[in-house]
């Protein structure tokens, strides 16, 4: 996905990283409003403010995106989307929400968490970065890595979190030690 700390020159350029944009995180802003009880047409119309909004920012350099553009523009959906429920005036339950850390509270470490999911391995984290990060099908990592099937790719994700779970066990470390 491309990213918005570069200068975009042209309206083509910015109607390609605004498509590719759309494309990666649209679908999961629509979700949320979908399980938030809006429409489609709400979603769209959502997420085109949080894209403008997001650009504007990130082109008058009034913000630094500090985790990937798709939080970022999940977030502003968010927001907009709560703003707007809260304008109409509408109630639903709190269980619909959800919950958040907010900036400002304690988050986990990423150079410690990187730490002891490299205890796995290198073949482990290739594994577990394209599940979970590049969000990869299993059908497609069991190619890529050279697995028999999606069974057996399952089977060694499992594997590869089980050895990271067990390093933290055999360490007694809590949630706490993950903190910054």
């Amino acid at each position: 996905m491309p990213e918005m700390n570069i200068l975009i020159r042209t309206a083509a350029e910015r109607e390609t990283l605004f498509i590719a944009l759309y494309k990666s995180v649209f679908p999961s802003v629509a979700r949320y409003i979908n399980k938030m009880g809006g429409s489609f047409d709400e979603a769209k119309d959502i997420f085109q403010d949080a894209l403008v909004i997001y650009y504007e920012k990130t082109a008058a350099s009034a913000v630094s995106v500090n985790s990937n553009e798709k939080v970022y523009l999940i977030g502003i959906s968010k927001h907009l989307w709560l703003r707007k429920f809260k304008d109409n005036n509408h109630t639903t339950p709190i269980d619909g929400f959800d919950i958040t850390i907010a900036a400002d509270e304690d988050q986990p470490s990423e150079s410690k968490l990187m730490h002891f999911l490299e205890t796995a391995g290198k073949k482990c984290m290739e594994l577990l970065r394209s599940f979970y990060y590049d969000q990869l099908p299993l059908a497609d990592a069991a190619k890529l890595f050279g697995f028999s099937g999606v069974r057996s790719a399952t089977v060694q994700k499992y594997k590869c979190l089980e050895k990271v779970r067990e390093t933290i066990k055999e360490r007694s470390l809590t949630y706490e030690d993950f903190l910054n």
